[in-house]
């Protein structure tokens, strides 16, 4: 391993540490992680690494998991020169450069899948994946038009988790569903209506997608027509509706481990 020890941490070496937000993504697909727990999972996941920007520290803490990796720069900085970068204090002493995974084609994914519409919460598109995770739902589907899930809050709230999932990230709604009802999925829709299944009465079958709606607006009626079944949470009486995470965590685990 070559390191470069920076003593100038605005050196134009590090523009994509200084650059990246939440919804900047480069032509080549590069994101921006941070935190030893995020990082060490994407590395263990084989995700591609560019770069390492971190504490003697974490590389003198972490030389096994790192020594075999190819192609990486690897830069040496202070976390006050970190703190700096960021312009905040952080908790962590690690950043990577990595380029996010190519999409998994559809007619690769697995037979249990977890699809949004436009979720506006980067947290929610994290805390989603890591539960998909822990349930053992390995597809993750998601619109071109919404967070994405390898942007930095979202990675952090997976807890790098999203690694996990073989992801798809589609342009069209309708025609998605479409042509997934073609490759033999039932279409779960998760949505309050007057004929909706309750939760705990759904008949699941071996091949499903189970669409989440926008946090505020929900599912709209075209896109309720295209789905098999709409299924509902049963709550207590007053109470509209839960947290999309946490209505998805329920409901995929329901989805996978009911009866």
């Amino acid at each position: 391993m070559n390191f470069i020890h920076i003593s100038d941490i605005h050196t134009k070496q590090l523009n994509i540490y200084h650059q990246f937000r939440e919804h900047a993504f480069k032509a080549d697909g590069s994101f921006v992680a941070d935190s030893p727990k995020v990082v060490n999972l994407l590395i263990e996941k084989k995700i591609e690494v560019r770069s390492i920007l971190a504490t003697q520290e974490y590389y003198d803490r972490y030389t096994t998991l790192l020594e075999d990796l190819q192609d990486v720069t690897f830069y040496v900085a202070t976390k006050e020169q970190m703190q700096n970068l960021v312009g905040h204090k952080i908790h962590h002493n690690v950043m990577m450069h990595g380029i996010r995974p190519k999409d998994t084609p559809l007619n690769a994914l697995g037979d249990n899948i977890l699809m949004l519409d436009e979720i506006s919460s980067t947290q929610n598109i994290g805390a989603i994946a890591r539960s998909a995770a822990a349930i053992g739902i390995n597809s993750y589907l998601l619109p071109s038009y919404g967070p994405h899930p390898y942007s930095r809050r979202a990675l952090r709230v997976s807890m790098g988790h999203i690694a996990m999932l073989k992801t798809h990230i589609y342009t069209n709604m309708k025609e998605t569903i479409k042509a997934l009802k073609e490759k033999g999925y039932h279409i779960y829709a998760a949505e309050v209506t007057k004929d909706s299944t309750p939760l705990a009465s759904v008949k699941v079958t071996d091949k499903w997608v189970l669409l989440m709606g926008h946090e505020g607006s929900g599912l709209s009626e075209e896109v309720l027509d295209l789905c098999d079944e709409v299924v509902t949470i049963e709550m207590m009486e007053g109470i509209k509706s839960f947290n999309v995470g946490i209505a998805a965590s329920i409901m995929m685990y329901q989805f996978k481990h009911g009866k």
